[in-house]
């Protein structure tokens, strides 16, 4: 063993890598916690995987001698404050965001909320708790739009709205996966990325694929999206993105590292649409992207990844351990 991976060893610990979890997203989780834990490993570092699916994982933990978590849970129960709770009780550190920022960022609904009452431009939306409420407030929609369930990443449930025939099975569509649908005002422009590591705001991404939005096969399942880095813009008015993506971030509470993702129209106006406290770390995935772009290959980013936990303990002044 060199000493850097004989430091990492003293230094983390022996740490969790919580992945897979019971979300829609279980199979991104999976990838993504793959890649962590042969990441770390490599690194030098005491990790295991850990499947709250297939344990008790509060037994698991407090027995398991584990001194901190990286979770690669996507989705509800692990990108929803629910995992970052249990932890919070166990006084074990984990990486990124806290309970308040999880909750927040994975309720689209309220981060467009938050940020409406914090003077941050995001489309304008509309509830509905019925395909019946939605047909009878047609004649107010503008088209096309698109619908959303409030809960869910990967851009599953979602689908855009070119007219009227297209509504009910647009909300059926996102009931199927929340009790909490809304249309959203479509943009027309180019959809960026800001990815966020620490307090750093790493180099945009300009996403352009030939699907109708940048949907889950677009995602995870193509070769057929391009990301550019660099993303085009003139280095003010990226450095000026950047900023603005911090804000909406640090907006609701979250912390340590994850994405926003918005949109810029024609007339250069930006729209924010959605905050991801554990984006995916899989090889189509956005972070490691800028990450590499700024000069960190997967290895040193899972470890930065890691070290929001020891920078969590530095301000809260909590170890593993019961408090």
């Amino acid at each position: 063993m060199n000493g850097s991976a004989a430091n990492n060893l003293r230094a983390y610990g022996k740490v969790a890598v919580l992945m897979g979890g019971q979300s829609a997203e279980r199979d991104i989780s999976l990838i993504s916690g793959a890649a962590v834990l042969q990441a770390l490993q490599a690194a030098g570092v005491d990790a295991h995987a850990v499947d709250p699916a297939e344990c008790n994982l509060h037994e698991v933990l407090v027995n398991g001698g584990f001194e901190r978590a990286f979770i690669a849970l996507h989705g509800r129960g692990g990108e929803d404050g629910v995992i970052q709770g249990m932890l919070e009780t166990l006084g074990m550190p984990y990486t990124g965001s806290g309970v308040l920022g999880s909750a927040l960022g994975m309720d689209k609904l309220r981060t467009k909320q938050v940020w409406q009452s914090a003077g941050i431009s995001t489309p304008a939306f509309t509830v509905f708790s019925s395909a019946a409420e939605v047909l009878a407030a047609s004649d107010q929609l503008q088209f096309p739009l698109i619908m959303k369930p409030s809960h869910e990443g990967s851009s599953i449930g979602i689908s855009k709205v070119d007219s009227v025939a297209d509504l009910s099975a647009a909300w059926e569509l996102a009931a199927r996966y929340d009790n909490e649908v809304f249309a959203e005002q479509w943009i027309d422009g180019v959809e960026y990325t800001a990815g966020i590591l620490g307090d750093e705001v790493l180099p945009l991404i300009r996403l352009e694929t030939p699907n109708t939005f940048y949907d889950y096969a677009a995602k995870y399942q193509t070769d057929t999206t391009s990301y550019l880095i660099p993303c085009g813009l003139e280095a003010a008015m990226e450095s000026q993105l950047q900023s603005l993506s911090l804000a909406a971030y640090r907006a609701v509470g979250a912390s340590g590292w994850g994405r926003v993702d918005f949109m810029l129209d024609a007339a250069g106006q930006p729209w924010f649409i959605e905050v991801n406290t554990v984006p995916g770390l899989t090889d189509h995935s956005l972070v490691p992207m800028a990450a590499q772009a700024a000069g960190l290959d997967f290895s040193q980013l899972v470890c930065r990844i890691l070290d929001t936990s020891m920078e969590a303990v530095a301000v809260t002044g909590r170890e593993a351990g019961c408090a």
